[in-house]
């Protein structure tokens, strides 16, 4: 279904008051709530967040006041790990595991990421472009202001810049910001199989210089599995990320525990996702470089797995926890953040401040993206949601409901 996204012109100043403010700064208590409070928005940026009390005075000679009925506004939410740039979908694999096809059966029957690697590589940037758009607006739609887009599903240098390409376009079409990642080192391709290492010299690493050099990628990502590559594999990877002088992240610890959230944090990674087998010493690796731990329930419900990442280690040793959709074609068909916080809670014990900081303030951090968005605090873009409902545990309690009001981005409000 198409969505018609409509994006308001933005006013010199605009001024949001009789609002329920859960602004997430981090010199506050829980959500940061502030009862009676306003924003203040000018140029794309929010210029004051506060009680409305304590709102000084605006001179403007365009000035825009905007009564928000007592409704709750968070920060724009954040999907921070996403693949949803991709050719194709994988419904009959669904169906035939429903029927008692084992994982093998369908690689062999042409299924698994072969299918969606051809079904990429069959489409140019407009076709990626145009299939991804309706898993956007669905995410758009309930307030996402920032995504994350990785390759992945090329498997060639070609199309994997092809893959980012076409993330990049969507910050020209729709009102949303867009980080993107290298994932290369995905899988190797059929043609490379049993030779990672070859994989990595021929495609990874010079594709990776040609994304750096065309200006598509932010972050360098791999997927450390005993299926996929190794920790001195990924090792090659971010070395010459570090040289390139981008940030890493990593798929660790979801199947089996390789030390790779350790290897990671080593590095510096802004986040490690997945994590179900995550152990001690990747816990305190990752509170002492700050890496995020990126939790994705959506894999974990599809995949029907049973081991659940250590969430009261994390909490234990300070890590900051996000959480993010997965959208893929394979493991995590999920289109909702609203439904990803549901989850968290449901099957991982999050609670409700965990989630919604997660689904914000850090899935910016897990973004490096912090100084600029996931809370309500001058300076920072202007990018909120405006919420119906009486709680914000609403947001994580409801199924299939979405609440979003409006929302605005970069100072404009946006209706779908």
């Amino acid at each position: 279904m198409k969505r018609k996204i409509s994006v308001e012109q933005e006013a010199a100043t605009r001024i949001f008051r009789n609002a329920r403010l859960a602004t997430l700064q981090e010199d506050t208590a829980g959500l940061g709530v502030i009862e009676k409070g306003t924003l203040v928005v000018q140029a794309g940026r929010i210029v004051f967040a506060g009680a409305e009390n304590d709102l000084p005075s605006v001179a403007s000679e365009h000035l825009e006041i905007v009564d928000l009925e007592g409704r709750w506004v968070t920060p724009g939410l954040i999907d921070c790990h996403t693949h949803i740039v991709y050719g194709g979908n994988r419904a009959r694999e669904f169906e035939m595991r429903l029927e008692g096809a084992t994982y093998e059966e369908i690689a062999r029957a042409g299924g698994g990421i072969v299918s969606s690697v051809r079904a990429t590589n069959a489409l140019d940037v407009e076709g990626l472009v145009a299939t991804a758009l309706p898993r956007l607006d669905t995410l758009i739609a309930e307030g996402v202001t920032t995504i994350e887009v990785k390759s992945g599903y090329g498997l060639n240098i070609e199309s994997e810049l092809k893959m980012l390409s076409a993330a990049r376009r969507f910050q020209e079409i729709r009102p949303v910001r867009v980080v993107t990642s290298w994932l290369a080192a995905h899988a190797a391709p059929v043609e490379y199989k049993g030779r990672n290492g070859d994989y990595i010299a021929d495609v990874v690493l010079p594709g990776l210089e040609a994304a750096r050099s065309e200006g598509l990628v932010d972050a360098v990502d791999g997927f450390c599995e005993g299926i996929a590559f190794s920790v001195e594999e990924m090792r090659r990877v971010f070395d010459r990320a570090r040289a390139l002088g981008l940030p890493v992240k990593l798929h660790a610890e979801q199947l089996s525990n390789l030390g790779g959230a350790k290897m990671a944090a080593s590095y510096g990674a802004l986040s490690c996702d997945h994590l179900e087998y995550l152990d001690d010493d990747g816990v305190r690796a990752m509170a002492k470089a700050g890496t995020v731990a990126v939790l994705l329930p959506g894999a974990f419900y599809a995949i029907n797995e049973k081991r659940k990442p250590p969430v009261g280690l994390l909490r234990d040793a300070g890590v900051h926890i996000a959480i993010a959709t997965d959208c893929n074609p394979g493991t995590s068909p999920l289109t909702s953040l609203l439904l990803t916080m549901n989850m968290s809670a449901t099957l991982f014990g999050l609670t409700v401040e965990e989630c919604i900081a997660g689904a914000t303030r850090e899935g910016a951090r897990a973004l490096g993206l912090l100084h600029e968005t996931g809370t309500l605090e001058a300076g920072k873009s202007a990018d909120f949601a405006i919420w119906d409902v009486e709680s914000l545990a609403e947001l994580v309690y409801r199924i299939g409901f979405n609440p979003l009001y409006a929302h605005v981005f970069k100072g404009r409000r946006i209706t779908a």
